[in-house]
Parts: C-alpha cells; sequence; structure tokens
C-alpha cells in the first residue's frame, strides 16, 4: 500500500547538552571493524536487534556489531558521549521525556544520512529510498533543518490510537463510538458495570491523542498553528475546544489512572483495559507484544480506533508514531555506521523485525503482518482518516518551559483536581508564547 502521509512538524522542545569531540582511533583492530550500535529496548524486545545483527554479521565478517540496550538508553550513552565515546548508530526516536534525539538535533550533531536514501540495499538492487513508503522521508521529522537533508531515517511505523477489548464490545452489544456524543453516553453505560471509560499508561501517552484532536478539532492547519507556536493559539475557540473535551473525558477516568502512571507502574493501567476495568486508553501497535504474557478477561481481543469524530461525518486523524535510527556525527565508523543503517531496510531484516510487530515503512511489508496487526493498519485504508506525523517544533530552550509537559502532564493534576481548565489552558498559553519568541 502506498499512501501519502499528512506531514507535519517534528516533535521537539530540546535540552541541552554538552557533547564532547570524538574519541581518538578508527574503530579497527586487526582488519575487523568494531560497530557499536545503542538501541532503546521498548515493547518489540530485545531479541529482533540481536537476530538482525547476527544476520549482518553473517554477510560482512569483517564486521562486529556490538550491541548496547537498554529501556533507558539515554541514561547510558549520554555520560559517555559527554566524554567523547559516541555509538555509531543509534535506534531512538523523538518524544522522549529525555529529549536525547531532539537534543542532538538542535545542537546539530547528527550526520547526513541522505546518501542512506540514494544506496543500494546491502545484497539488494533496490535503493533504500525506492523501498520507503511516501511521504515517510522528507518532513521536518526527518529533515529537521528543512535543508532537503536526511538526519533521522524513520525505523517503525506504528498507528496510536485508542485500543479497547474488541470481545467485550462483543459481550455487551456496544459500538464503538463514532462521535463524542457517542462516547460519553458510553462512559455513562460502563459506569453502571463499574467500568471507567478511559484510562492512560502514562500521560505522555496523550500525545497521540492530543495531536490527532487537535487535527480533527481545527484541521492541519490548526494543528500546524498549534505545533510552531502561532501567537495566541492557545486562546482560540479550537484550542478551548480540545481542553473541554478532555476534562469532560478525564472525568470518566479510571481512579487507578493517575497512581499508576509512572514509569514503574504504567503497565498497571495497560492491565485495566486487559481486565476490564477500563475500555479505552491511548497506545501504539507494540502494545500487543508488550502485554502478551499478561493474563486477561475471556475472549479479550485487541481492538484500535482513532478518536472520535468532533462532527458527525468528520474527518478523522491517527496519529502516527515513527521511530528513528541515526549516526552520531561524532561517530568513528561513519561508513560502517551508514552500510548498517542501509542494511536495516533489507527485506531479511525486515521480515525479522517484522516477527515482533516491528513493522518498517516500506513497502508491502504491512502485507506479511500477522492477522492482528493486519486488522491496525488497515486503519489507513478508511478514506475518513488520514495519518498524522510529527508534534511540536523545535526551538532554543527556554528554562522552566516544556509544553509537552504542561499539555501532556496536567492531566494528571486534572484528575486529581488540583487544577482547573482555566490554569491549564493559561499555562499552554504562556509555554506557547515563550516558545514563539525564542524562535518557534
Amino acid at each position: 500500500m502506498r499512501r501519502s502521509l499528512v506531514l507535519a512538524s517534528a516533535a521537539i522542545t530540546a535540552l541541552g547538552l554538552l557533547t564532547g569531540c570524538a574519541a581518538e582511533g578508527d574503530g579497527q583492530d586487526s582488519g575487523t571493524t568494531t560497530l557499536s550500535v545503542a538501541a532503546l529496548e521498548g515493547g518489540y524486545g530485545r531479541d529482533m536487534y540481536t537476530k538482525v545483527i547476527q544476520a549482518y554479521e553473517r554477510a560482512h565478517p569483517g564486521v562486529d556489531v556490538q550491541l548496547q540496550i537498554s529501556k533507558s538508553i539515554e541514561d547510558e550513552i549520554t555520560p559517555n558521549m559527554k566524554a567523547g565515546r559516541f555509538p555509531d548508530v543509534v535506534v531512538l526516536g523523538q518524544g522522549r521525556k529525555a529529549a536525547l534525539t531532539e537534543t542532538l538535533i538542535k545542537d546539530k550533531a547528527l550526520e547526513d544520512l541522505t546518501p542512506v536514501l540514494q544506496a543500494k540495499v546491502p545484497g539488494e538492487d533496490k535503493t533504500v529510498g525506492d523501498k520507503l513508503i511516501e511521504g515517510i522521508v522528507g518532513n521536518l521529522n526527518t529533515n529537521p533543518y528543512g535543508d532537503g537533508k536526511t538526519y533521522t531515517m524513520p525505523m517503525y511505523y506504528a498507528p496510536t490510537g485508542l485500543f479497547y477489548n474488541k470481545g467485550l464490545f462483543d459481550k455487551k452489544g456496544w459500538k464503538v463510538p463514532a462521535t463524542w456524543d457517542e462516547m460519553f453516553e458510553l462512559g455513562e453505560k460502563a459506569k453502571k458495570d463499574d467500568v471507567a471509560l478511559f484510562t492512560y499508561p502514562t500521560a505522555g501517552y496523550l500525545d497521540s491523542y492530543f495531536f490527532s484532536l487537535l487535527a480533527d478539532i481545527g484541521g492541519e492547519q490548526f494543528y500546524t498553528d498549534v505545533m510552531t507556536y502561532k501567537q495566541g493559539v492557545w486562546r482560540t475557540p479550537q484550542a478551548r475546544q480540545a481542553l473541554d473535551l478532555t476534562a469532560r473525558l478525564l472525568k470518566y477516568a479510571a481512579p487507578t489512572t493517575v497512581g499508576y502512571a509512572n514509569e514503574q507502574d504504567f503497565t498497571k493501567n495497560q492491565q485495566s483495559v486487559l481486565d476490564n476495568k477500563a475500555l479505552f486508553m491511548p497506545n501504539g501497535t507494540w502494545i500487543v507484544g508488550e502485554m502478551a504474557d499478561a493474563p486477561r478477561a475471556d475472549g479479550f481481543a485487541w481492538g484500535l480506533t482513532p478518536l472520535p469524530a468532533v462532527t458527525e461525518g468528520g474527518k478523522r486523524y491517527i496519529t502516527t508514531s515513527v521511530e528513528s535510527v541515526w549516526v552520531p556525527a561524532a561517530a568513528k565508523n561513519k561508513d560502517a555506521a551508514r552500510d548498517f543503517v542501509a542494511y536495516l531496510y533489507s527485506d531479511e531484516a525486515a521480515k525479522i523485525f517484522a516477527a515482533s510487530d516491528a513493522i518498517q515503512p516500506i513497502e508491502g511489508v504491512a502485507g506479511s503482518l500477522t492477522e492482528e496487526n493486519a486488522e491496525f493498519y488497515k486503519v489507513y485504508e478508511d478514506p475518513s482518516v488520514a495519518a498524522l506525523v510529527g508534534g511540536f517544533a523545535s526551538t532554543a530552550p527556554v528554562k522552566g518551559v516544556d509544553i509537552k509537559a504542561t499539555l501532556f502532564d496536567t492531566a494528571n493534576s486534572v484528575i486529581s483536581g488540583d487544577k482547573t481548565l482555566d490554569q491549564w489552558q493559561t499555562a499552554l498559553h504562556e509555554a506557547s508564547e515563550k516558545l514563539r519568541q525564542a524562535g518557534g
């Protein structure tokens, strides 16, 4: 399936990082190149990286790939990077709290990977660029400086939206809400069965929710206005409508949501959907693998839906999560790094990744999905739904300002009653204005 993605600006509010110079040496020993790869261990697990590296080494006997993988990879590699010891390849997207990728983008500390797009995939006849789906590169997520050059390569893409238990809806005879009015009506029905309408793993997962909601309400131009800090944008009726709808939804949140909304306990909020204690949660397709071994209610089956339409029959957007792979500008083995990145888009590697439900934006890969995952990707075939890529535009850092935290994390305070809707809107307006003045 070849589809154009709706492209928006790349997500970031950058934090400062002192980057040291590359360490001395060429990374070679007795004719063998040692290539260091650092990767975030996300919901897809770590085995797929091990298998891909083994396959690469079999075809490249002169390369020894050393993998460093962790759920908090930024904490492990940042001290070494400050000391001048950089990985050669990093698999780490944007939107993480540590904002390492965003920081290196701001500091212009990434290697230009445009040549990778033009290079043939090792062992194949096609170039990397030929294999990628239309629209997945060339946006501010991959080309952050707007200069036609690609610095981050898209690794996996996944629809994110509201996940739910199809089995419960079938059992109860409930329809998946198509409008917000239907959503709140369902909330009242579920309440009678002691089932919450909504939860989220952590407030940070509201990124996909808010990005889609803003576009649903005001269209792509309004979404872009918010993401680029247009003057007074959070004072507009559309912004107020987004916050109003969200505050109303949060009244139906599971009572355990805030208590579990942290890095240690977030899977307990996810478990509440598997246990039929909550109906919907924002998440991505990686949830299937992440919760594969978790207990679940009889008849449980994952379902995915975009947010309800703001107006009946209106266009809906679904935020598309795109993970990234990049090469630090201070990497020692850039040629080997570029070759390895190109290999990640080979049919051989793509098959290994897909077995762990990590789907790359390669033509035809979605057709090899398991039945469960294929259902998720069918959302892109709905003519009333458009894909949305990106988030907040980059600016110079502003002390004390983190607009993503202000927008997403405040949900915890709204649920607990510590913040009012007016306070939320005011804080967003003030943060947006400061970022606009800083160069948004």
